[in-house]
Formats: C-alpha cells, sequence, structure tokens
C-alpha cells in the first residue's frame, strides 16, 4: 500500500492525500509536479525512474487505511539535479 507522503521531498510542499499535484517514482518517491516535471524535467534525482500522479485513494478506505503521514524532506543539490538529468533525460522510462 502506498504511504502517501506529506510533502514534496524537494520543495515541502505540502500534498495531502487528496492532492492531484503529487507525483511518486517506483520507490515512491514524492515530489510535486512542479519539481518532478519542471525541475527534474521527469526523471528521478534519488534512482533515476520516472514519474507519474500519486492515486488517490477513496475517502472511505483512506480511513481504514491512513496516509503515513511521513515527512521527507531532502533537497536535492543542482549538481545531482543535473548529473541525473544529464544521465537519464535522453532515454526513455524503460530503458533507463
Amino acid at each position: 500500500m502506498l504511504e502517501l507522503r506529506s510533502c514534496c521531498e524537494h520543495c515541502e510542499k505540502e500534498l495531502p492525500p487528496d492532492s492531484t499535484e503529487a507525483m511518486i517514482c517506483s520507490f515512491e518517491c514524492t515530489y510535486c509536479k512542479e519539481c518532478a516535471l519542471s525541475l527534474f524535467e521527469n526523471v528521478c534525482p534519488s534512482c533515476g525512474g520516472n514519474f507519474h500522479p500519486r492515486p488517490i485513494r477513496p475517502k472511505a478506505m483512506l480511513r481504514k487505511h491512513p496516509a503515513s503521514g511521513k515527512k521527507v524532506f531532502e533537497p536535492k543539490s543542482d549538481a545531482l539535479i543535473q548529473k541525473m538529468k544529464s544521465r537519464y533525460k535522453g532515454s526513455s522510462p524503460e530503458k533507463r
């Protein structure tokens, strides 16, 4: 089950469980849409994977299985962002 982390790991923007701005990679690194698509250009700076919109858990299931509230705030350096983008940006996610 997804943790539904509470904020962008880079800019700390709040991302509640019903946010349509939350983007995740296959390791559930969580970023806001602005960071994931504009700044990182769809390359996860942690793993090199791509991003997809985080699913929204239905309210009834959210009551039964609440979001973790886990807050991960680990801003990435410009050097790391550039390194990951230059390494992976030119290749499609399935070939990374």
